[in-house]
């Protein structure tokens, strides 16, 4: 009987150690993520733009993991009502801008 207690406080005691081991790891290895200056997550629009919302949406949620990142929405020849709405979106999220696309230059 002595020996199974012995063997269960050694296993309990590895587990335990481990757990800590596992955690302070995480904590120093993982503090956070880092913010990349000046990223921009560029969407050009056309046209009518019908998955134009749908698009945000997913730029919002890829924005969330990507700290400082900027939603950047580009009109490349959009209609009055999709611009309309483009620009709705823009004012409507947290760092997102409405531009027109000649204004985008890639370097």
């Amino acid at each position: 009987m002595v020996l199974l207690q012995d063997g269960l406080l050694a296993f309990l005691s590895a587990v335990g150690l481990t757990t800590v081991v596992w955690i302070t790891a995480g904590l120093v290895c993982c503090t956070g993520r880092g913010k990349v200056p000046g990223l921009l997550l560029v969407l050009p629009l056309r046209g009518e733009a019908p998955a134009m919302e749908a698009d945000v949406r997913e730029l919002r949620r890829i924005q969330g993991q990507l700290p400082g990142a900027k939603i950047v929405l580009a009109d490349c020849g959009l209609t009055e009502e999709a611009r309309g709405l483009a620009q709705y979106l823009a004012t409507r999220e947290k760092n997102a801008d409405f531009v027109d696309g000649k204004e985008i230059q890639l370097t």
